[in-house]
């Protein structure tokens, strides 16, 4: 078998803001210019909400249609986790939730933006990430939007979205990406690497799991579980030195999941779900957790 690249984590895969190469998802993009066009005939519905997995590009659209509404002449608004602050106003970037005092200051800001007339957009990226009175907060503004502001709302999972909130937008549900626009996007970010197909499949039509793939290393550590599963000579202290390179990247526990389904084992999929949304509850040292699904899987093997 020949040598496997050793895992790296200087990828620097561009910010949603900054990335200009949008791949896919064609449809969603001229159903919004195709009602911006018209805007004058037909007003423009001013809540928009980009739905789908995470990683498909949702936010990469939402920047490209924000740059052309607002132009570099209108006002930008956007509410994300980077931008998160506390009740004193301090930066809180704590990557688990957006506050409604994050909310607030974007909405005191729009009431002293200019009114030269111009468009203004609000980018929220995501709404699942904002905290119950950030919802609200934000239902509230939705509920009488200001004139010529648009709002793009990117969403990863709709049954997290309010309902009041969901009712005043316009749904874009976009859709996974293709083996072929994977392959495209990695030809783009990340040329010198090799990409299995079997990493593409992996990902879901997701470009940004390939990406938490290789800055983990999870493509080769995927490589790895399926192979010690399947040999008869590995030991469980082998399956536990695998659980603790698993351990410590949460974004790599599904690999748990798509190795059941490489193995056809679909009567474990329910529990090993629940185990592992369990990991970081439950288990003080979560290769524990991961080494007990890992156990079970070879169980059935």
């Amino acid at each position: 078998m020949a040598p496997r690249k050793k895992p790296t984590n200087e990828y620097n895969f561009p910010h949603p803001m900054d990335n200009e190469h949008l791949v896919g998802h064609a449809d969603t993009l001229r159903n919004f210019l195709n009602a911006w066009e018209q805007r004058d005939a037909h007003p423009i519905h001013p809540v928009w909400m980009l739905t789908g997995p995470v990683g498909i590009g949702k936010a990469t659209l939402a920047y490209k249609i924000a740059k052309m509404v607002y132009g570099n002449v209108g006002d930008f608004f956007i509410v994300d986790i980077d931008r998160n602050i506390d009740k004193d106003g301090k930066p809180k970037p704590d990557g688990k939730v957006i506050s409604v005092y994050t909310v607030r200051a974007m909405i005191d800001k729009m009431q002293m933006s200019s009114m030269s007339g111009e468009w203004r957009v609000v980018l929220i990226d995501s709404v699942d990430q904002l905290n119950t009175a950030a919802s609200n907060a934000i239902l509230k503004l939705l509920e009488e939007p200001p004139a010529k502001t648009l709002f793009l709302l990117v969403v990863h999972q709709l049954a997290n979205v309010l309902p009041t909130v969901r009712s005043r937008a316009r749904v874009e549900k976009m859709r996974p990406l293709t083996i072929s626009q994977l392959r495209e996007l990695c030809a783009k970010f990340i040329p010198e690497d090799e990409i299995s197909t079997e990493t593409l499949r992996l990902c879901n039509g997701s470009f940004g799991k390939i990406a938490n793939l290789k800055k983990s290393g999870g493509d080769v550590i995927y490589a790895e579980l399926i192979e010690k599963l399947g040999d008869k000579r590995t030991t469980s202290s082998d399956f536990m030195a695998l659980a603790k390179k698993i351990a410590p990247y949460p974004e790599l526990h599904g690999i748990l999941l798509d190795a059941i389904a490489y193995f056809g084992l679909a009567e474990l999929y329910p529990n090993a779900t629940r185990a592992i949304a369990d990991i970081k509850n439950v288990y003080l040292e979560p290769e524990i957790g991961i080494f007990k699904i890992i156990m079970e899987i070879r169980k059935c093997l």
